[in-house]
């Protein structure tokens, strides 16, 4: 009950019960058998037959989706350890601390199984302390991300400014004929940040195809090659839109110096350019 897991069909196991089995989603929707499992099959464990009383539904961990739980003390008797505990798991009442029940329970287990702090062959952790560690991982996956995103933002800035260097030593004499006419610093600098802008939002618009592209495909083997639906893409209208029009500010910045210098040009030198 405290990890969640409850059954799809069937029930769970309950007291009284000795050799009745609940299974995970795994095995009674995939090949682990010749055939899916169902209820009232039998399984056969350490040659004692277990009636399948419950088919537990899907978490999204393959390890706990290809689980098979049975009463303690069935598992002491036919495994012959009467005194095995690997885990166990323990709920605070309302208003309880459960750093403080962490604390008293680690005092307990030191004294009964006489060690000294520090030196302990057990360990006690709260959810608290196992979300934190996850979120500890996350941070840093998010952060190696971040760095490779930055990465490619300066990349593909710098190769904006380059072309826009480029498309202004092309069109210089256009330039030039457009001053010639009228055109204000001002209107030639507008236009070429227009145009820089454009570019950053067409590598833009590939960028979100791509990305949602991979996402999905993360997505699709994970539910069904992992057998887990906990990896889900979400990629929302706002999202996109937001990184269309950042994808247009970066480029209109990278182009602020090209445009500069396409503005600054003398109507006479840029029709002399050859």
């Amino acid at each position: 009950d405290m990890q969640g897991f409850e059954a799809e069909k069937g029930r769970d196991l309950k007291e009284g019960d000795k050799y009745k089995i609940t299974i995970g989603w795994l095995l009674w929707n995939n090949d682990f058998f010749d055939k899916n499992v169902e209820l009232r099959d039998k399984i056969k464990i350490e040659g004692q037959e277990f009636k399948v009383i419950g088919l537990i539904n899907r978490i999204g961990n393959r390890a706990d989706d290809s689980q098979v739980y049975i009463p303690i003390e069935t598992a002491r008797e036919i495994f012959d350890e009467p005194d095995e505990m690997d885990s166990i798991f323990v709920q605070t009442k309302e208003g309880c601390s459960p750093d403080d029940v962490a604390e008293k329970v680690k005092k307990e287990l030191r004294k009964v199984r006489d060690e000294k702090e520090g030196e302990e062959t057990f360990q006690v952790q709260t959810f608290e302390q196992l979300l934190e560690t996850f979120s500890n991982i996350f941070s840093i996956v998010q952060a190696v991300f971040v760095g490779i995103a930055a990465i490619s933002l300066l990349v593909g800035g710098l190769g904006i400014m380059n072309t826009m260097y480029t498309a202004v030593l092309e069109r210089t004499k256009e330039i030039g004929t457009m001053k010639a006419v009228g055109a204000k610093n001002s209107d030639i600098l507008l236009i070429f940040l227009f145009e820089s802008g454009l570019l950053g939002l067409v590598g833009g618009i590939i960028g979100v195809l791509i990305g949602s592209g991979i996402a999905k495909g993360v997505e699709y083997v994970s539910a069904v090659y992992l057998g887990t639906p906990l990896v889900k893409a979400s990629i929302s209208l706002t999202l996109i839109i937001g990184t269309l029009l950042f994808s247009f500010i970066v480029g209109s910045l990278s182009g602020v110096l090209p445009a500069m210098q396409a503005s600054k040009l003398k109507p006479a030198d840029a029709l002399r350019y050859e």
